[in-house]
């Protein structure tokens, strides 16, 4: 198994500069992306993408850049929240046991069932026993997971107390954002000391070869955007069948003949839209 990763090795100084640059290279992921959720449909892989990380830390901008090119009828975006009255009944990883992708379909959490050990552990929802015996709870529920075919792609957006706070004065400046800025925000925020041993510990402890933890320096958005998704793209090349389906010569004839097309030159010279 690898080393873990360590938050204290994060770079938060890598950055992109230029508008161009960060364009081109997001265009040509988002594209690559769109074309692996066509090889995950037909050859019915099933893909879990789970984003963790400091409040205001970028999860939602990165997730809205990596389905911005989807197809929306294979993937869906599970936002975490605190669990209802009728959950907390339950044990506390049965609310996700639904909402795992079927064959040919990924599923992206807004945070996830990592709960249990950070905000849970940090605001005493869980008892240390609940939670520090979670840990291997986590791992194994990934571990039946990676048995059973799904592929686990974990991103832990990291960024800095002074970054953090950029963002929540530039939040708490605009009358159209100010509302994302809450109370539990500001309570987290006291507690960063608490919340940054509990990050690390998580990272630590369910880090394994089949789903793995992978930092995303979160500091410059542009960056944190594109990184997640090139973890994300490339993650996917080396652990799917990224063969997308094709007609064979005699189909592509049967159908050209079906609408009448006798060959491919027929249709040159048409004006688009025509």
């Amino acid at each position: 198994m690898s080393k873990p990763p360590s938050l204290k090795s994060i770079d938060l100084d890598k950055r992109l500069t230029d508008a161009t640059e960060y364009q081109d290279k997001l265009k040509t992921l988002q594209g690559k992306l769109a074309l692996l959720q066509i090889a995950c449909f037909h050859n019915h892989h099933r893909v879990v993408i789970v984003l963790e990380g400091w409040d205001a830390g970028g999860k939602g901008g990165a997730i809205r850049r990596m389905t911005e090119k989807l197809d929306a009828r294979s993937y869906r975006v599970h936002p975490i929240g605190k669990p209802s009255d009728a959950e907390l009944q339950q044990h506390y990883l049965q609310r996700f046991w639904d909402k795992l992708p079927s064959k040919g379909n990924i599923a992206i959490f807004d945070r996830s069932w990592y709960g249990r050990v950070l905000v849970e552990r940090v605001e005493a929802l869980a008892t240390a026993s609940e939670w520090q015996r979670a840990y291997g709870e986590i791992s194994e529920f990934e571990r039946q997971l990676h048995h059973d075919g799904v592929i686990i792609i974990k991103l832990f957006l990291h960024i800095s107390q002074d970054e953090q706070l950029k963002r929540y004065m530039e939040r708490l400046d605009n009358p159209l954002k100010n509302w994302k800025l809450t109370e539990e925000d500001l309570r987290n925020r006291a507690r960063a000391e608490d919340y940054s041993s509990a990050f690390q510990d998580m990272l630590k402890k369910t880090s394994s070869d089949f789903a793995p933890w992978h930092l995303i320096p979160g500091n410059h958005k542009w960056y944190a955007r594109t990184e997640a998704l090139q973890v994300v793209v490339s993650t996917l090349e080396k652990s799917i069948d990224t063969r997308l389906p094709r007609h064979s010569p005699s189909e592509i004839l049967a159908a050209r003949k079906a609408l009448g097309v006798t060959s491919a030159k027929s249709t040159k010279g048409k004006k688009k839209g025509s």
